[in-house]
């Protein structure tokens, strides 16, 4: 039916052929979502992601070649971008968080239940970050490792000039998610309801120019050094 939406157009970047087709079975299997392409490198990722133009790009993060986080880089910055959503375990933290500095929108574990990365790639899709608390706080913690006096003492004066844009209660939702909670947590936090919380949420990602979650929490962590 003409009113009926178009599926998700999804591509598959992994240098394991087993997880490509593990991967291509859940995500086609599902009427709303279809996977267009595959990749098994981030040259072919660019390559592929130039020529088909999915809405979701699930992205490995370790291969051999261009890695995932060079290949995310360099589709983030075409005119029109796909969503990323990265593929990875927690021994590549430190990738990771490169991508989602570069602005991808999540990241999921290889070892997730299909029915949960169905619902990823969905977020995504639909602009939503996927990232849990318990691996935001791991990602930000990632990030805090020792640094000289002058580049925090940077770090922190940018980050209070961009946070210096944000009403009180922006500012405490910020907050909020920097500590790692979610839309319920912060909503009970701040006595306020959920649609108030992805609205000051949303108004954080324009006034900030930030793309997901965890880039509000890296700023707020830098401005309280």
């Amino acid at each position: 039916m003409d009113s009926e939406r178009e599926p998700v157009r999804v591509v598959i970047v992994d240098d394991d052929q087993l997880v490509r087709m593990a991967l291509r079975l859940i995500v086609d299997g599902e009427p709303d979502l279809t996977v267009v392409a595959e990749a098994a490198d981030g040259d072919a990722a660019i390559t592929v992601v130039d020529e088909h133009r999915p809405d979701v790009v699930l992205m490995d993060v370790r291969m051999p070649g261009r890695d995932g986080l060079s290949a995310t880089r360099e589709l983030l910055t075409r005119p029109v971008p796909p969503r990323v959503l990265m593929l990875t375990t927690f021994d590549s933290d430190d990738l990771v968080l490169g991508a989602l500095r570069a602005g991808a929108l999540g990241f999921v574990l290889k070892d997730t239940p299909p029915a949960r990365i169905l619902d990823a790639v969905r977020a995504v899709a639909e602009g939503d970050p996927v990232l849990s608390p318990a691996a935001t706080a791991r990602v930000i913690a990632a990030a805090t490792g020792p640094r000289s006096s002058h580049a925090r003492a940077s770090s922190r004066e940018a980050a209070r000039r961009q946070l210096s844009a944000l009403t009180e209660r922006e500012l405490e939702t910020a907050r909020a998610i920097a500590d790692g909670l979610g839309n319920p947590e912060i909503a009970q936090r701040l006595h306020i309801s959920v649609a108030t919380v992805k609205a000051h949420t949303g108004s954080l990602f324009a006034k900030l120019a930030v793309e997901n979650r965890v880039q509000i929490a890296l700023l707020v962590r830098d401005a309280e050094e």
